[in-house]
């Protein structure tokens, strides 16, 4: 009797494995892995061009950073996002009452979101994960998912499709599916670079003279947290650090809106030593950070106090960002990241969590820290309307790099400076070049930080569509817009979500195509990408708004002393200092589309000593309206470097009657002159 029993149990045993066959579901014509802000842009566009599409998520959340709490975006320049990307912050816009909203609260993002996938009928699979990958003649298959939060072969899915994006931060698709990468960074010497590799910074630095040790003087006592046992290898070298991740915060002073800060678990006060050394030495009387610098006998002085970066966003709430030696960036615990598998993975994350509430509870209780810093850091609290279900804290941890594609384009910094420009563009990147620090180590017996690189692009420059797709015999229907193919520090210009969001729909658009033409993605032409991203950007085949550059000769005339400087909107504009007795003037005509009403908008850059006012007139092509535009009634939020500024409503007649005049008449400052929007209403 009991061997029969074990025999029905064999059985039994045998029958659950059958039964555990995965589930497939229904195939599609595009499969988007990751639900980031990439994803979620490149299912709209594949959807409203007419296909079959299911986003798969790892996670519980949507928006991946753009819905995480990073609300004041970083752009650079507005010039450079397009399409449904500006589309996502016209929508922003509509919400909070203006034409493009940059900075914003999470939970708008996240509904914004919400309504395009509403909108487009999006099937989205929440909390399942990469676990295969199955390839025929070059050609992804199918994929196979486990469940993120129970992984259990009995609810393993699979996904068909005959194109797939990869949207992850991690390029866990491309990896599996047998793509070239690389991680870390390269030697300046690999391609011909001066800011990749090991840098040594005075910004986000530790200043001179902070011991490193447990008890200072003695090496023996052991490193503090958070000091790393390497040594500083020459400038330039490559290595495989990675640049480190935090989480940006969104947090509020409104106390009828406020979490306040409680004493996470896994505690340990010691982990802050170094970060109380620091407010020691640079004197900190709170913790918002601001530096100040100036050469002296031709060396640098920095003077830095406080730790974070704050930037306002609406409704009395702040996006929290790293800011000086020792802030939110958990500098040196993210190297196996990249590669690590999914526990790995897991516990690098919760690390990070602990760190960031440990730090804000130290140092708005610790005795030891300055009471003015205390008191400073408790008037601050997470938003109670943010992030609901994790009592404030952001749902995504800011993964800055890590896989990056090579493919037969890198983008590096002879792209990101101008030095090389490539003829097959599908998207711009404009921010400056960045990295945060990669590593905290002992130099000259002192504690210092070491990866930061800040250094800006002379303007938006293009994004090679080659640096998008695998090389071809390696895979031909997977396209990656996030982890792409570039160099550690082009990506750093490459790697911000609304840039992110323009190569989601390029990539999108690029499926699309192969799909319909029977192509490998490397096969494409090019051109015709272009085309169908210029000419229907929204993809609802509507009238499209005019821009009207200054670089526009043909469509800009000028009179008096004008003069052309980097800068502004797109790669420069014009500008006049004033104070002059005779009058400039610059005139912008567009090309209408077609008879209606139309908004004009003017774009302020932000730059020193602006005229108090301008003037401006519209004509409409039959009468002229003139406006006087104050600069002091001009709202700007976040890292804008301009924003646009409405002159008004207007009926105006299709071909070139109307156009829009800036003058310099009154003028007691600098008068701009930039780029002008008709967007048809």
């Amino acid at each position: 009797m009991k061997k029969i029993n074990i025999l029905l149990f064999a059985a039994g045993i045998v029958l659950l494995q059958l039964n555990a066959v995965a589930k497939e579901i229904k195939p599609v014509d595009v499969c988007i892995y990751g639900g980031s802000s990439a994803g979620i842009i490149a299912a709209y566009t594949a959807k409203k061009m007419g296909k079959t599409v299911i986003v798969i998520e790892p996670g519980n959340y949507l928006g991946g950073l753009t819905t995480g709490g990073l609300g004041a975006t970083d752009i650079g320049n507005k010039y450079a996002i397009t399409g449904l990307a500006k589309d996502f912050y016209r929508r922003l816009g509509q919400h909070y009452g203006k034409f493009e909203q940059w900075v914003f609260e999470p939970h708008v993002a996240d509904k914004v979101y919400a309504d395009m996938i509403k909108e487009a009928k999006l099937d989205i699979v929440k909390n399942h994960r990469l676990i295969g990958v199955k390839k025929q003649d070059g050609y992804i298959t199918e994929i196979s998912l486990e469940r993120s939060d129970n992984p259990n072969a009995a609810t393993n899915k699979t996904v068909k499709a005959k194109m797939f994006i990869d949207c992850t931060y991690e390029g866990d698709l491309m990896a599996k599916a047998g793509v070239s990468y690389t991680y870390g960074r390269e030697a300046n010497s690999t391609y011909g670079e001066t800011y990749n590799g090991v840098q040594l910074s005075d910004f986000h630095q530790i200043p001179d003279g902070i011991d490193p040790y447990v008890i200072p003087g003695k090496p023996e006592s052991g490193l503090l947290f958070g000091v790393g046992k390497g040594t500083l290898a020459p400038t330039g070298s490559g290595d495989k650090l990675i640049q480190a991740y935090n989480f940006r915060l969104c947090l509020t002073q409104d106390k009828g809106n406020q979490i306040p800060f409680k004493k996470p678990k896994n505690y340990n006060p010691s982990d802050y030593t170094l970060l109380l050394r620091i407010i020691e030495k640079e004197g900190w009387k709170g913790v918002f950070g601001d530096f100040k610098s100036k050469t002296k006998n031709g060396i640098l002085e920095i003077e830095n106090k406080g730790n974070f970066l704050i930037k306002n966003m609406p409704n009395g709430k702040t996006d929290f960002n790293n800011f000086g030696g020792f802030s939110t960036d958990m500098i040196g615990a993210n190297y196996d990241y990249p590669e690590g598998d999914y526990n790995t993975r897991k516990q690098i994350w919760k690390a990070h969590e602990d760190y960031t509430k440990g730090m804000l509870y130290f140092l708005a209780h610790d005795k030891q820290v300055p009471e003015s810093v205390r008191k400073d850091m408790q008037s601050w609290g997470f938003a109670k309307d943010e992030f609901k279900d994790l009592g404030g804290f952001s749902n995504q941890l800011y993964v800055r790099e890590a896989r990056r594609m090579v493919s037969e384009v890198v983008m590096t910094q002879k792209h990101c400076e101008g030095v090389e420009v490539v003829d097959d563009a599908i998207g711009m990147a404009a921010y400056g070049m960045d990295s945060h620090n990669c590593q905290r180590i002992v130099v000259n017996g002192m504690v210092k930080n070491e990866g930061d690189v800040q250094k800006r692009v002379p303007s938006p420059f293009p994004i090679s569509y080659r640096a998008i797709v695998p090389k071809q015999k390696e895979c031909k229907n997977l396209l990656v817009p996030v982890c792409l193919s570039a160099s550690h520090i082009a990506f750093g210009s490459i790697r911000m979500e609304p840039v992110f969001m323009v190569m989601g729909q390029s990539a999108a658009t690029a499926a699309v195509m192969a799909i319909d033409k029977k192509l490998p993605v490397q096969q494409l032409n090019v051109k015709e990408i272009q085309k169908q991203l210029a000419e229907d950007p929204l993809l609802n085949k509507a009238a499209k708004e005019v821009l009207v550059d200054n670089d526009d000769k043909e469509n800009v005339k000028t009179t008096g002393d004008w003069s052309n400087v980097k800068g502004g909107y797109g790669h420069g504009l014009l500008i006049n200092k004033g104070n002059t007795t005779t009058t400039s003037t610059a005139k912008f005509t567009p090309e209408i589309e077609k008879n209606g009403k139309h908004e004009v908008y003017v774009y302020i850059p932000k730059i020193a000593g602006r005229s108090s006012q301008t003037i401006f007139k519209v004509f409409d092509g039959k009468a002229d309206k003139s406006i006087v535009l104050k600069t002091a009634d001009i709202k700007e939020l976040g890292l804008s470097s301009g924003e646009w500024v409405s002159l008004g409503v207007y009926n105006l007649a299709k071909g070139k009657n109307a156009f829009v005049e800036v003058s310099t008449a009154g003028a007691d400052g600098v008068v701009t002159a930039d780029a002008i929007i008709f967007k048809p209403i």
